[in-house]
């Protein structure tokens, strides 16, 4: 039988800080192909991005195919100094593992290879089983999951139902689980002036104003009031940068960079054209370079979400409640593909200092994903 809190710890104790692969895929790839499983290293490269390093394995052939999904690449850790553990030590104390990744996301990954393995020990299930593990999830998300979708599109392989392993608790284990996500649209705007001597504005063209003008405008957006499925969608403004080093100096070009998390109003074409809109209003020349990173979503309520409910209800007792909010993740990839939810750790610690998940958390979460595996597959 595989124990999930020593897999975990062996997960840890890979340093897959993005993009690097760390020899966490190598484990998982050695242990799944030893039980059986028909494992794929797919390597994807695209312009301006790293290399990354996935992989794909499958047990069986039939339906239903169920999939779970994760990604075994972490962000850094900071200053390990400040650190009460070894980041990458995998230690366990006061009942809590702690590390970096452990519930974003090894501990998942863990506790459904766990689940997976220790079941088709001991049955045959009527459908199929696979595994899709990027290293890309936190990094720029081009060479991993979305890739490795299309890959299997070619192959003419078809997922019925995927679970993401994101630390979707928030409280305590099984409080929630995500069924949709908002999508995340990036604007990085540029207004152009004349450089010039700051005691001769006369003859120079400072942009920052007309710049603080744009920002101030999308800024005060109300860009809607929300939906019954999801929050509203919201911009931020993230940076603002001129790149002058004096104080004596009108610089040439200011810019600045923003982030909208929207919600099924919009698609990211028709966000961009309603923002562009309010800015042309203006009568202000600038750029704007615009990236959409990922539509919304949603799952609607019924046979998935419900498998999950009656899971994590007969395991932890709590009946989780069924949300949109927060980040994005590579469900947004999916999708198109297939029935999406997302459920895992509480997230609490996730990219922070001393990121730690209770081992008792670990146990039960592979206790919820052998309930599902048993139901679907049966």
């Amino acid at each position: 039988m595989i124990d999930p809190v020593v897999l975990l710890q062996e997960l840890i104790r890979c340093e897959s800080v993005t993009p690097q692969e760390g020899g966490a895929l190598d484990h998982l790839e050695k242990l799944l192909t030893a039980h059986g499983f028909e494992c794929h290293r797919l390597k994807f490269s695209d312009k301006d991005t790293p290399d990354v390093d996935n992989l794909y394995a499958r047990w069986g052939r039939a339906t239903p195919h169920l999939c779970f999904a994760g990604h075994t690449d972490v962000v850094p850790v900071g200053d390990r100094s400040i650190w009460s553990c070894d980041p990458f030590g995998g230690a366990i104390k006061d009942g809590q593992i702690w590390g970096r990744g452990t519930c974003d996301m090894k501990g998942p990954i863990a506790a459904f290879v766990a689940a997976t393995l220790n079941f088709l020990a001991e049955n045959k299930p009527a459908g199929s089983i696979s595994f899709l593990f990027t290293g890309d999830e936190e990094g720029p998300a081009i060479n991993g999951t979305r890739k490795v979708l299309e890959w299997l599109d070619k192959r003419g392989e078809k997922i019925d139902f995927c679970i993401v392993g994101e630390p979707t608790s928030r409280e305590m284990l099984g409080d929630m689980v995500k069924i949709g996500r908002r999508g995340t649209f990036t604007g990085r705007i540029t207004v152009t002036g004349t450089q010039g001597h700051v005691a001769y504005p006369h003859l120079a063209d400072n942009p920052i104003p007309r710049l603080l003008t744009l920002l101030k405008t999308l800024d005060d957006l109300e860009l809607d009031k929300g939906t019954a499925d999801f929050q509203p969608s919201n911009l931020e403004i993230v940076n603002i940068d001129i790149g002058n080093t004096v104080d004596n100096v009108i610089p040439a070009a200011a810019h600045a960079t923003f982030n909208v998390r929207f919600n099924d109003q919009y698609s990211g074409a028709s966000l961009e054209k309603k923002l562009r809109g309010e800015m042309d209003a203006l009568k202000i020349p600038y750029q704007m370079t615009a990236v959409t990173g990922g539509e919304s979503f949603y799952t609607p309520p019924g046979k998935y979400s419900e498998l999950l409910q009656n899971a994590v209800k007969k395991v932890t007792g709590l009946t989780p409640e069924l949300s949109t909010s927060g980040g994005t993740s590579d469900a947004r990839f999916i999708k198109p593909y297939c029935p999406v939810v997302e459920f895992g750790l509480v997230g609490k610690t996730a990219h922070k200092t001393d990121e730690h998940v209770a081992v008792k958390d670990v146990v039960a979460l592979t206790d919820i994903y052998s309930e599902i595996i048993r139901v679907y597959c049966a």
